[in-house]
């Protein structure tokens, strides 16, 4: 007599067991829903019958089912289409295409199985889990539902194959073949029938278990069957029995159970695979090939051929439809990952900042990419960096490119310091929308009357006039609750059309992203065209505009939207601000930049993640990069990772202002802090030694002494700096930026002034000669210190303090002033404020970065002086004030030497950053030596002789 098993209970126990699972996992993550989704072509009774079990087994533990059914006349190419979308579908955890196709034309059943993405073929059919099951790797295959239920159902009653001689009836690709290869790598002796086999009987009567799944009803007789024997009937048949249909298995007696609803793990597996839990990514860290002396940073660049974006995007966690690639190395990302991470936990949050820097900058960028290289590579730790993209002005300029250097820089290169995916050129286009609208509003209002001007702004469109959603808010704003034109009064008419843009109160610039200081000032409207409505107005670069640092701040597109809003671009003649909402245009900015507000992804040497998103100034605005990067980051990485990001300047202006705004803003905090120094930088603040006014020439000089008492005096500005950041509860590690020509002795001397100053370590990174292994250390030092200071974090002042106690705050504890003086400009915009209710915004300081005082001559740690504050301006969009101290200009000059030489035959930008790491790192560019043997003298001290 046959054994039975009694496949309902253990389904049942495995079914509850799946429940429990699941819901033990969305007590940490409440979002977290398997999803699976089940294709089916027609309408044949058993394929209904199948899906229905299915969908009640999956419904009961929790899991989200979609059936798409498709009618027979579907074709090939939109039935590959469907299953194109589900495997970018990142809420689909589990596929099924219902087979047999139910179909009109035939199609390639084989090939519409395998257009499944093997990781959510739950069923197990494509050709990669198919050869994985037949090579026994079963751990990395997802294994045919209905065969590892039949496993699980001998396991239950405590069969063990070993040994066991299994004969499995049927050989289809669902049920039979799997089953088979199943059970050998379960040690069973296997052997495979089917219905041509010609002694089946003699065969099924030495069985131990015996697999029937061949689609015969009653195929199996019960005198087939020894005494003992296991049966699993898999057969399920529809057959027609007194004008009815009924179901019955391939086994010919009536206990047979049907198991086919049987349902296994697979699509719950999925769903944990994909959410992940920020466990290790699969990432492939290509191995950097050092050279000594270190090559230039283009030279570097160009030597190392990067990973597809894509490659990168999906090994940290993205789903397909989340990476849009613009060409080969760089991508867009989707902000529906932050929707379908929502409960992930976060990572480590580490800001990269620094003593006050000198005019060449100090490193920051490079130590950033260097400690996510180091992280990953090294510690093997889920790292991302997020940096700003650099705007073309500062590429062409002095500075040359913001890659990072050496080998630790982001590629390629050339990519990331030109266009990028063009959200700079969208800034400018958006900018330059708002202050022609401005010009444009003010000349129609002087050539128009009320009519005239109500005919145009609510013109008749099929015999009707409608207001548009923002013009009805702007008749809310005015108090006007009327939502028909027509019933508009003269009066209302008058005040609805009417903003009197006082020209003198614009704040608004144009803005371009070239350094020209032609553009500072100039004047409009001289054609006759504009009939004598002529102003002076004003040039910004892109990074400086207000757009720019709403789409930094912007945490969704329905943020950024009504940011836009809020931008006060002037005041009419009776002092009330006019926005970007009165203009009409906030729909059309908005637009412009629905791409820009997506951060690129792009990859350091080595394949590191790095998103590149937004480059606000840093001194009329907070100068990072922007929160959507850093949230999306945090997610990717998981509770165990960390997100590297910079802060523009020293830590007294970079991170007074990530603390202050950007954390206050996204509700992050960061676990740790990276304070970087050098030793040309420290003897910089040590006093008059050089010309300081002279830039290079000055560090030059100071970079040629190795007296250790010059370092010592420059240690007071480094632990300034580290005092600073102590007042905000956060661990500081100093990293030391290692050039050629530092000592041994210096080095030493540094790491103890650092540690007696309060710092949590201090280490030597050499990442720009040696990459991640420079960088080692240094993550080894972040991983701990962010574990010292989780959960410590605080602000410097309280949202509902006043402007100006925000401002003597940051002046006196940051900057070491005695006082703060606000001149009368400064005054009346506070006064402004108070009247128009925004006192309570966080303030950005705007001064130099070349001092902890306004004068960038006073070096080291100024005390007793008075900070004047000359003005200050709101950026209602972006959500915080800007005090003006001292002269800041919001366009850079184009200097005499240029960064880019052009383009070379090849079609490649060539980059002529030349660097001497010598004292201090030099870049030089457009040094074109055409004959050899030339030699070039820089600053009288440094010979290059080009070969």
């Amino acid at each position: 007599m046959a054994s039975l098993i009694d496949g309902k209970a253990v389904a049942k126990s495995l079914r509850d067991k799946l429940k429990e699972r699941i819901e033990t996992i969305q007590r940490d993550y409440p979002k977290f829903r398997p999803g699976l989704a089940i294709l089916q072509v027609g309408d044949r009774p058993d394929s209904n019958v199948y899906i229905k079990h299915k969908v009640k087994a999956a419904t009961e533990v929790g899991v989200n089912v979609r059936v798409i059914k498709l009618p027979k006349s579907v074709k090939y190419d939109s039935l590959v289409e469907h299953l194109k979308a589900l495997n970018c579908d990142p809420f689909v955890h589990g596929i099924i295409v219902q087979l047999p196709l139910d179909i009109d034309e035939p199609v390639d059943t084989e090939a519409i199985i395998n257009t499944i993405d093997s990781t959510k073929d739950i069923d197990g059919l494509t050709i990669l889990n198919a050869g994985r099951l037949a090579r026994g790797e079963l751990e990395n295959t997802i294994i045919p539902c209905t065969p590892n239920g039949c496993l699980e159902l001998l396991k239950s009653i405590g069969v063990d194959l070993a040994g066991k001689h299994c004969v499995v009836v049927g050989r289809s690709r669902i049920v039979g073949g799997p089953a088979s290869a199943l059970f050998l790598w379960n040690n069973a002796t296997v052997t495979t029938c089917h219905s041509r086999t010609k002694n089946l009987d003699e065969i099924c009567r030495t069985a131990d278990v015996l697999l029937v799944a061949v689609g015969q009803p009653n195929l199996i007789k019960g005198s087939w069957l020894k005494p003992g024997v296991v049966v699993i009937d898999c057969g399920m048949n529809t057959i027609n029995e007194s004008n009815s249909k009924k179901l019955c298995g391939d086994v010919d007696f009536e206990e047979a159970r049907l198991i086919a609803s049987f349902i296994t793990p697979n699509t719950v597996d999925a769903a944990v695979r994909q959410q992940n839990f920020r466990k290790a990514w699969p990432l492939v860290i290509q191995e950097v090939q050092y050279r000594h002396p270190v090559p230039s940073d283009i030279a570097i660049s160009k030597a190392q051929v990067p990973i597809p974006v894509t490659d990168i995007g999906l090994a940290i966690g993205l789903a397909p439809t989340e990476i849009e690639p613009f060409g080969k190395y760089k991508a867009k990302i989707s902000l529906n990952v932050l929707e379908r991470l929502t409960d992930a936990k976060n990572g480590n949050y580490v800001v990269v900042t620094s003593m006050t820097p000198t005019p060449e900058g100090i490193g920051k960028s490079t130590i950033t990419i260097g400690l996510v290289q180091a992280l990953n590579a090294s510690l093997s730790v889920n790292a991302i960096g997020c940096v700003r993209q650099p705007s073309l002005g500062p590429t062409f300029s002095m500075k040359g490119g913001a890659a990072g250097g050496g080998y630790s820089q982001i590629i390629p290169m050339e990519e990331f310091n030109l266009h990028l995916t063009g959200d700079i050129h969208a800034v400018v286009a958006a900018a330059n929308l708002i202050g022609a609208a401005i010009d444009a509003r003010i000349f129609h209002e002087a050539t128009l009357s009320d009519e005239g001007l109500y005919k145009r702004l609510v013109p008749t469109r099929n015999g009707t006039k409608t207001f548009s959603s923002i013009q009805t808010s702007r008749l809310c704003k005015l108090g006007i609750q009327k939502d028909r034109p027509e019933e508009l009064t003269e009066n209302e008419i008058h005040r609805f059309v009417r903003l009197d843009i006082d020209p003198s109160s614009i704040s608004w610039n144009r803005v371009i992203d070239t350094n020209d200081r032609f553009l500072r000032t100039v004047t409009i409207g001289q054609s006759p065209s504009e009939k004598g409505m002529s102003r002076e107005c004003h040039f910004s670069i892109a990074a400086a505009s207000e757009l720019m640092v709403i789409l930094s701040m912007a945490t969704s597109l329905r943020d950024m939207r009504s940011r836009l809003g809020k931008i006060v671009v002037a005041f009419d003649k009776n002092g009330s601000p006019v926005t970007t909402d009165d203009l009409g245009v906030t729909g059309g900015v908005a637009v412009l930049l629905k791409d820009a507000i997506r951060p690129t992804l792009m990859q350091t040497l080595g394949g590191c993640p790095v998103f590149v998103h937004t480059g606000p100034f840093a001194n009329i605005a907070h100068g990072s990069s922007s929160m959507l990067a850093d949230l999306i980051a945090l997610k990717l990485v998981g509770p165990e990772g960390v997100v590297v990001t910079e802060a523009g300047f020293g830590a007294d202006i970079g991170f007074e202002k990530f603390a202050n705004i950007k954390c206050r803003a996204s509700g992050l905090a960061p676990n740790a802090v990276v304070l970087v120094v050098t030793v040309g930088a420290l003897k910089r603040q040590a006093g008059p030694v050089g010309r300081h006014e002279g830039g290079g020439d000055a560090l030059v000089e100071a970079g040629c002494q190795q007296d250790l008492s010059l370092i010592e005096r420059g240690c007071d500005n480094m632990i300034h700096h580290i005092k600073s950041i102590l007042k905000f509860g956060v661990a500081v590690v100093v990293a030391i930026n290692r050039f050629n020509t530092d000592l041994d002795t210096q080095i030493a001397l540094i790491k103890s002034k650092a540690i007696a100053g309060g710092a949590f370590s201090a280490v030597v990174c050499d990442n720009w000669a040696y990459g991640a292994e420079g960088a080692a250390e240094l993550a080894v030092m972040v991983k701990q210190a962010c574990n010292e200071s989780a959960g410590h974090f605080r602000f410097l002042y309280a949202d509902e303090e006043p402007i100006m106690a925000k401002i003597e705050r940051i002046a006196k504890e940051i900057y070491g002033a005695e006082a703060v003086e606000f001149l009368p400009e400064a005054l009346k915009a506070l006064e402004l404020f108070k009247r128009h209710n925004i006192d309570n915004l966080p303030v950005c300081m705007a001064k130099t970065p070349l001092s902890l005082s306004m004068d960038p001559k006073l070096v080291g740690v100024p005390s007793g002086y008075v900070l004047p504050v000359r003005d200050v301006k709101a950026y209602t969009g972006a959500g915080f004030v800007y005090a003006l101290v001292g002269d800041i200009q919001t366009m850079p000059g184009l200097p005499l030497l240029g960064q880019i030489e052009g383009a070379r035959p090849t079609g490649l930008v060539h980059l002529q950053f030349l660097e001497v790491r010598t004292g201090y790192r030099f870049q030089l560019s457009c040094v074109s030596f055409r004959q050899p043997g030339i030699a070039c003298e820089l600053l009288g001290r440094i010979k290059i002789v080009a070969q």
